[in-house]
């Protein structure tokens, strides 16, 4: 009898845990280990069409063409109808819209929470990775919280005394040193010494980055230029300078090993550099980086994680013209198409013609006709200087993993904030 009890008994236990694990398998959602966010100036509806033609050629998609979860983005900023980085970088990072020149600060002038800090108070491991700077505003926004998104030598010291990150690559050492070691900063801290004695890896090559321990618990900081990076097709073979998906690679290497999972922000902001000096070959080349990027990063973060894109804004207006061969690719879409007309075309930008008569805003030459770009194969239609000025267009986010099925139809750039929470 006591036998038969037992044996019931253990009958019972199997058939209750059995029936635990089907319903936490069922009904329980399983949060991602891992969360990779891409944040881009490339992803545009244009962009995207002239990079997959750049890339292969008409018929060749894109590793982004293959998401399954699609939306259009509105990105307006508080204040303004068409935002700047700082303005829609906050949207994305803080799910609340905020001023034009703004980092992390709400309307009413109170700090909001960033995603990143939100995943780090949950125990995540975090980290960001950019081609520009780190104190750019396109990545700041994910930590930092500043009045004006010019205050480097400010948002620089929040970096390394509060963001808290456990991985951060990219370039801009210029705002971390002092003007003592040719940096820019006027009070004399070297944030980067500062940060190594507090226990930090602080690497500044691609050599350092490859052989970084990965089995450590020191937060790891890479800073590969004093500016921005190079271009990925002005990396020269031997160069010291990481490449985008090299980072993304080392990134997700570093934070998989923490056991409560990470949350990874990636921002292609050579993209932004390139649209707002006309140039469209680099554009083109740094979009495809991009997507060559978040390749690696499907490729190392595994089948489920959660994988993201969106753009921020589209600056400059480039547009590709003519009827290039279906297979047509690379360099041949670049100057002038076969119909005598650029290939490539802008509508504001350093490329256009710098007389402006009257208060209309109309370009024209002394004679008072329309002028001719000065930027020979790829005009713009309005000169700006330095740099061209964004455009009035919405961006494109893309997803695959567990909640980004809501992109869908058209949502606003504060929603990206909601779903990247709903996965933690």
């Amino acid at each position: 009898m006591n036998l038969r009890n037992q044996l019931l008994a253990l009958f019972c236990l199997l058939v209750f845990i059995a029936g635990g694990v089907l319903y936490f398998h069922t009904w329980v959602v399983q949060k991602p280990f891992g969360i990779i966010l891409f944040v881009g100036d490339g992803l545009v509806p244009g962009n995207l069409t002239a990079a997959r033609l750049w890339n292969q050629g008409a018929d060749h998609p894109l590793t982004m063409d293959t998401f399954p979860h699609l939306a259009l983005v509105t990105n307006y900023a508080n204040d303004f109808a068409v935002p700047d980085s700082p303005a829609a970088a906050s949207a994305i990072a803080t799910g609340v819209k905020v001023n034009n020149g703004v980092i992390g600060i709400g309307p009413k002038g109170r700090e909001l929470q960033s995603i990143l800090e939100l995943a780090k108070a949950q125990g995540r491991a975090v980290g960001i990775v950019t081609t520009g700077g780190l104190t750019d505003a396109s990545i700041a926004a994910f930590y930092a919280h500043v009045d004006r998104s010019t205050e480097l030598d400010e948002i620089a010291a929040q970096f390394a005394d509060k963001a808290a990150l456990d991985v951060a690559l990219g370039g801009g050492a210029q705002d971390f040193t002092p003007e003592s070691k040719s940096g820019h900063r006027k009070d004399g801290r070297d944030l980067l010494l500062e940060m190594k004695t507090k226990g930090a890896e602080v690497m500044r090559s691609k050599e350092e980055l490859e052989n970084a321990p990965v089995f450590t618990t020191a937060a790891r900081v890479g800073v590969f230029s004093n500016g921005d990076l190079a271009y990925s097709n002005q990396i020269e073979s031997g160069s010291q300078e990481p490449s985008l998906p090299d980072m993304v690679r080392r990134a997700i290497e570093f934070l998989e090993l923490h056991q409560r999972g990470y949350m990874l922000v990636v921002d292609a902001e050579l993209v932004s550099r390139a649209a707002e000096q006309n140039d469209g070959e680099h554009v083109l080349t740094e979009t495809v980086d991009m997507d060559r990027a978040i390749a690696t990063a499907l490729q190392y973060a595994g089948a489920n994680a959660v994988v993201m894109a969106v753009g921020k804004h589209a600056t400059g207006g480039m547009t590709m013209n003519g009827y290039p061969l279906r297979q047509e690719h690379g360099v041949g879409l670049l100057g002038v198409n076969a119909f005598g007309y650029p290939a490539i075309a802008w509508a504001t930008g350093p490329n256009g013609p710098q007389k402006v008569t009257g208060t209309t805003g109309v370009s024209a030459s002394q004679d008072g006709s329309p002028a001719p770009g000065l930027g020979g194969d790829e005009p713009a239609a309005f000169y700006t200087a330095p740099t061209a000025i964004n455009s009035a267009e919405d961006v494109i986010a893309i997803g695959r993993g567990p909640g980004t099925e809501a992109l869908k139809g058209v949502i606003d750039n504060t929603e990206i904030f909601q779903i990247l929470r709903g996965g933690m």
